[in-house]
């Protein structure tokens, strides 16, 4: 396949048109109360996709989008996302979090669901882009961050179960503060004897828009019964463990860090893979296996259990003070996270902020002073 008969454009072939927002919406945001994906900075970024490759790249004002009701979005699924943060770091320069493993994820996803490609240059360009011109929306306190939703949907009108000719990609932008209501103290979570999340060969390691949707009941009903999440378990013997609704999930068993293996079926979280390389940098031991809820409850009982928490990129690190499974718990410290994670927890949001060298290339520092927009 040669150049021209694939689904990317570089930079060199596809320039980003912008067209500025005539007014900002900053003055009605208030940044001591950030309630999670509520609000959305002044620009997004879009793309559009038909006959045969993307075509359109500009960003625009931030508004509503027209579309038909056919869109097949809509009535067959073809819809993947991705999350990832940036933070600012001073008035010159905002930090970009992993964004190149962000991009490959969101393309493993888009593969999944049969969905085109985009190109790595293009996609950071329009993040570096955006950041320029919102860079008053990145928050400036620490536990708040930026958070980036690129998102691709299937634009094609056309009432039959087949693969989308057309899609749109967009990029928009939320200044946050903490995920979960409990903010950074301890979460409960719950096992479901009745409901998995995903099963081998489906979309479980894609960001598929179902695969959350799917969720929301069995969360709902944890919610309801006062748990903040679920924690699923596999869906062919109904005991070991995968991953929580909306982190990857760490256990400290002795001087062992464990967290499920992959599989097909838990999300490959970049956070996650952040956890790990640190924790092998210490010198932890890390394991990435089969763990069973039995065998979650067997250590805590011999007294081995140190610590649980989760790894997102909208929480970062969550405690996990409490889990429950067909009626009996596991309690743990709910008032404050353990010693490991609170190291993990700053680690990673001292070299996300700034404030920690990053050793790894994770951070991609955008200065924002040399803009245009500035």
């Amino acid at each position: 396949m040669n150049k021209q008969d694939t689904p990317f454009q570089s930079l060199n072939t596809m320039k980003i048109s912008i067209k500025k927002a005539v007014q900002s919406r900053i003055s009605n945001l208030d940044f001591n109360n950030l309630d999670f994906g509520r609000i959305f900075s002044d620009h997004m970024f879009e793309m559009k996709y038909h006959d045969g490759k993307w075509q359109s790249a500009e960003i625009l004002p931030y508004g509503p989008i027209t579309f038909e009701p056919s869109m097949m979005a809509l009535h067959y699924g073809q819809a993947v996302f991705e999350g990832m943060k940036a933070y600012y770091v001073d008035q010159n320069t905002i930090n970009l979090f992993r964004p190149k493993d962000h991009h490959a994820r969101f393309n493993n996803s888009a593969k999944r669901l049969c969905m085109p490609e985009t190109d790595e240059l293009l996609f950071i360009e329009a993040l570096e882009e955006l950041m320029k011109l919102d860079h008053e929306w990145v928050p400036k306190k620490k536990g708040q961050a930026l958070y980036i939703r690129p998102v691709m949907i299937a634009t094609e009108e056309y009432l039959a179960a087949k693969v989308s000719q057309e899609y749109r990609f967009f990029i928009i932008t939320s200044p946050v503060g903490a995920y979960y209501s409990e903010g950074f103290n301890p979460v409960k979570l719950t096992t479901s004897d009745q409901y998995v999340r995903a099963v081998k060969g489906g979309t479980g390691e894609a960001k598929a828009a179902g695969n959350y949707g799917g969720s929301f009941l069995p969360a709902l009903k944890a919610q309801q019964n006062g748990y903040t999440q679920v924690l699923w378990l596999d869906a062919n013997e109904h005991k070991y463990i995968e991953e929580v609704g909306t982190m990857n999930i760490f256990f400290l068993i002795g001087d062992t860090l464990v967290t499920p293996e992959l599989g097909g079926t838990v999300l490959p979280g970049i956070t996650r893979r952040s956890v790990i390389t640190l924790a092998k940098e210490w010198g932890i031991n890390v394991e990435e296996r089969r763990i069973s809820i039995d065998e979650l409850f067997e250590t805590h009982h011999n007294g081995s259990l140190n610590e649980i928490f989760g790894a997102g990129t909208a929480a970062v690190i969550a405690p996990v003070g409490l889990i429950h499974h067909q009626g009996q718990n596991i309690n743990l410290d709910m008032e404050k996270i353990g010693p490991f994670a609170k190291r993990m927890y700053d680690a990673i949001t001292g070299i996300q902020y700034g404030k920690i060298e990053d050793t790894h290339g994770w951070t991609h520092p955008v200065n924002i002073k040399e803009s245009v927009y500035y």
